[in-house]
């Protein structure tokens, strides 16, 4: 499946579309960004059953703000609708590559229950 790029008008859609999405916040002028392009290009090659998706951070700063990105890239993983990873640097190939293994293999059910389980003040 090819990179999906995401805007204010299909990110909200392909998130409740999708149950896992990795989305890759950055910018044409960001050095890290551009050699990390073509690690997700490729390992998302490799997974037809994972939305793959780009969101330019200079074209889209209502969603970087909306999320907090104060640094680029920054790699985001939704499962099943719920903020599963956030964080800012471009990793290499095999630590992508666990990192969406270690991803697949959360339980879902005993996330949301963790996620109830918290203080409403932390939720």
């Amino acid at each position: 499946m090819a990179v999906v790029e995401l805007n204010k008008d299909n990110f909200e859609q392909t998130i409740k579309d999708n149950p896992f999405v990795i989305i890759d916040f950055w910018a044409t002028w960001c050095g890290p960004c551009r050699s990390f392009a073509p690690v997700y290009e490729k390992v998302s090659a490799d997974h037809d059953d994972i939305v793959f998706a780009k969101v330019n951070t200079e074209d889209e700063q209502m969603l970087a703000a909306q999320f907090q990105i104060r640094s680029i890239p920054t790699l985001m993983i939704f499962r099943e609708q719920i903020i599963i990873f956030s964080q800012p640097g471009a990793l290499p190939e095999s630590a992508f590559r666990q990192l969406i293994e270690k991803a697949s293999e959360l339980d879902m059910d005993d996330v949301r229950r963790q996620i109830e389980a918290q203080p409403k003040d932390e939720a």
